[in-house]
């Protein structure tokens, strides 16, 4: 079922679903299923399965000379969604990034989701490689999440890289990501608002947002998108912080904005424990505040370790 359709169904309810990485490579699908089991309780109706890019690694050789190799950290996105739909009976939906993978790779990923039911997708720009100072798109790959939205929708409409007979249409719902705090690399909201709006008119049916620690800012944000003539599903995008570390790290690597309240009350935590017990009662807060706001999923970033969105989950659900 599509993500548009679940939520409909929902009828103002607010869902739960949560989002995975794949096992590193070489690594058993059962860590998957562990960090899967104790939130099933709460019926998510999809989870998110996300997608890496190559990342290069230097290899040693005997004679001391380094050889740079590229491999895949996580490879194993269609699949995973593929055992998660068949073990849970949920949908899932996979990232489709733009960096690491040409259009033919794309579109034999989309044949392949197509051929095993998987009815979403979220389609981003992805990551620059840890080497990299900004986004270098791949030979032969698309640049912008807006080329990859466009390739998806072409596929909606019996349109591939190069047949020219008619083809089989596929019926994919797309999402895309919204940034509640703009984009780090647009250069206002404005101009992150017109290019939103760009995927929503072609062809985008929801947006989950980047995480965020302040609800006026996600409030505030559908309130744009909705007087930009935004319209899809807009779904909060949510971490508990569970270390004081991550004060400094989330910022840094997501471009994100931690509120005095919650930066000051974890500073006075005595406590790695006291910490994510203050991060799990600020999500909390925030899950119960964007309810009564209208949001229609609550959508947790869990990383592989269900624990805190599981604490979470118990009080609002």
């Amino acid at each position: 079922m599509k993500i548009t359709e679940h939520i409909a169904n929902a009828k103002g309810k607010p869902l739960f679903s949560f989002e995975l990485l794949p096992p590193i490579k070489g690594q058993g699908i059962q860590g998957i299923y562990n960090a899967i089991d104790p939130l099933m309780e709460f019926k998510p109706p999809f989870i998110d399965v996300t997608s890496s890019r190559e990342e290069p690694v230097y290899k040693e050789h005997a004679n001391g000379l380094l050889e740079k190799v590229s491999y895949r950290k996580r490879p194993g996105t269609v699949a995973l969604c593929a055992a998660i739909m068949n073990k849970y009976g949920v949908d899932a939906v996979p990232h489709l990034i733009c960096g690491g993978f040409t259009r033919e790779e794309t579109e034999y990923a989309l044949i392949d989701l197509q051929f095993l039911g998987i009815e979403n997708v979220l389609v981003l720009r992805g990551d620059a490689r840890k080497t990299e100072s900004s986004f270098v798109p791949t030979p032969g790959g698309h640049s912008y999440a807006t080329d990859l939205l466009e390739q998806v929708t072409n596929m909606n409409k019996g349109k591939y890289l190069h047949e020219d007979h008619e083809a089989v249409k596929s019926d994919f719902c797309i999402g895309v990501a919204g940034y509640p705090e703009k984009h780090f690399e647009a250069p206002n909201l404005k101009t992150d608002f017109k290019y939103l709006k760009q995927k929503i008119d072609n062809g985008a049916d929801f947006i989950v947002t980047q995480m965020f620690y302040d609800n006026s800012k996600y409030i505030e944000f559908v309130k744009n998108c909705r007087d930009n003539g935004i319209n899809v599903p807009i779904i909060p995008g949510l971490k508990p912080i569970t270390s004081s570390k991550q004060l400094i790290n989330l910022p840094k690597i997501f471009h994100i904005d931690i509120p005095d309240a919650l930066s000051d009350a974890v500073h006075a935590c005595k406590s790695e424990a006291d910490v994510k017990e203050v991060g799990i009662e600020w999500m909390i807060s925030q899950c119960k505040e964007l309810i009564q706001a209208g949001a229609p999923v609550m959508h947790f970033y869990t990383m592989g370790n269900p624990g805190p969105t599981k604490r979470i989950a118990e009080a609002i659900f």
